[in-house]
């Protein structure tokens, strides 16, 4: 039987970034992190510091950043880290203009890390100090509410597991493409389907390097991808939602969530569950922060709690349901997450850490929130209507032009 996981919330890089460089700092054996953003100012610097100094006495690591999360990471660090002996990989580096192509918008969005097999990470900080703006180079006055979770025990093995295959499939693809055995990024993109399963059937047939220990009951990696995995995280909220019998509380930095979890959220309201919606209130893109207000309307209606976050940027993404229920990960509510980007959360089925998120939530609504009120809403003006409605047939226009297909109503 399964030993239960050792479940540490942490808010923030504040408390994050100390958690992080001190399991990296005991490493052995290997270091795998896996991150959008990795910055190099202010905190975050300690992370970059504390990976060159493990590969400095011999630890294997693994660096994998998004090509457009950290389209630049600088001269200095690159020569650092590589006099050091970590390993760097970009997935999907872009020039600049190239996000006018929807075919480059599916990115590597999730923020994992894995240490000696032994220690996990798993949430929505990047590694970017949280009172460090990359837009403006400045100071936040307040820092940026979000969440990680450390873990060990069974749920860390699945981690470990899903990162050494993103590393496998990324080396494999540079050095097919530095070998000059495909004649474009198209042609790879065509085969990837075939290749992945291919994949599978080999790794079927492979001796593990690590034992596979099942997925604890108490904590689960839920995975979003454009392969097996393209519903994973919607269905795990869905499930969780119909199960509701008290209340549901929701932390998503950018919410558009499709028909059907909106419907969900709805009903639930409907029979008498609590539903609290923690979103953006001090938003650092206009244009989702209005398509998200399109939608209020029903949700208002049916007696959901929207309340936006105005002390500083939010950028968790997290829930609760009843007393036991979480979810701590890096994919948002919303097109790009749900239908895009490669994303991971941890489903985590604890009283004790269900209780501490539920806490953390209410302390940020009770401090830095405004509820939304349903006449106020009702009564806003012309100008504002106008500017919610065309933000959300943008963003549906977007959607289209990607090649999706995303229910979502204005109502």
């Amino acid at each position: 039987m399964d030993s239960l996981p050792h479940l540490h919330l942490l808010k923030g890089s504040r408390e994050f970034f100390p958690a992080l460089t001190q399991a990296i700092d005991g490493a052995r054996l290997e270091i795998r992190l896996e991150t959008y953003i990795f910055d190099f100012h202010a905190g975050s610097l300690s992370v970059a510091q504390a990976l060159e100094g493990a590969a400095k006495r011999g630890v294997f690591v693994y660096l994998i950043v998004d090509g457009v999360g950290t389209p630049v990471v600088p001269a200095e660090w690159l020569k650092r880290w590589q006099f050091a002996g970590v390993h760097l990989l970009v997935f999907d580096p872009v020039g600049a203009g190239a996000l006018w192509y929807p075919s480059r918008w599916r990115r590597l969005h999730r923020k994992l890390c894995v240490i000696d097999q032994e220690i996990g990470f798993c949430g929505g900080i990047n590694i970017l100090d949280d009172h460090y703006n990359p837009q403006t180079r400045k100071s936040l006055p307040e820092a940026r509410l979000d969440f990680a979770v450390q873990i060990s025990g069974p749920c860390v093995n699945p981690l470990l597991k899903e990162m050494q295959t993103t590393w496998q499939r990324l080396e494999s693809a540079q050095a097919l493409k530095n070998t000059k055995i495909i004649e474009s990024i198209k042609r790879l993109n065509k085969e990837n389907r075939l290749w992945f399963h291919l994949q599978k059937l080999r790794d079927a047939f492979r001796p593990q390097p690590f034992s596979r220990r099942r997925q604890s009951a108490h904590c689960k990696l839920v995975l979003r991808d454009n392969l097996r995995h393209r519903n994973s995280i919607a269905n795990s909220y869905l499930k969780a939602f119909e199960r509701a019998g008290k209340e549901i509380y929701i932390a998503s930095a950018f919410f558009l969530p499709q028909d059907r979890m909106l419907k969900s959220l709805i009903q639930a309201a409907k029979r008498g569950v609590s539903v609290t919606l923690l979103l953006q209130g001090h938003y650092e893109f206009v244009l989702p922060y209005r398509a998200a207000r399109q939608i209020y309307g029903k949700l208002l209606e049916a007696g959901v709690q929207i309340v936006e976050y105005q002390l500083t940027y939010l950028h968790a993404k997290v829930a609760c349901v009843d007393s036991a229920w979480s979810t701590v990960g890096s994919s948002n509510l919303d097109p790009l997450s749900l239908l895009l980007a490669r994303e991971a959360n941890l489903v985590i089925k604890d009283q004790a850490f269900n209780a501490n998120l539920k806490e953390q939530l209410k302390a940020a609504i009770l401090h830095g929130g405004v509820r939304v009120d349903p006449e106020a809403y009702l009564s806003r003006g012309f100008g504002d209507r106008i500017l919610d409605r065309a933000s959300f047939w943008l963003m549906k226009l977007a959607i289209f032009v990607s090649g999706q297909h995303y229910t979502c109503e204005p109502f």
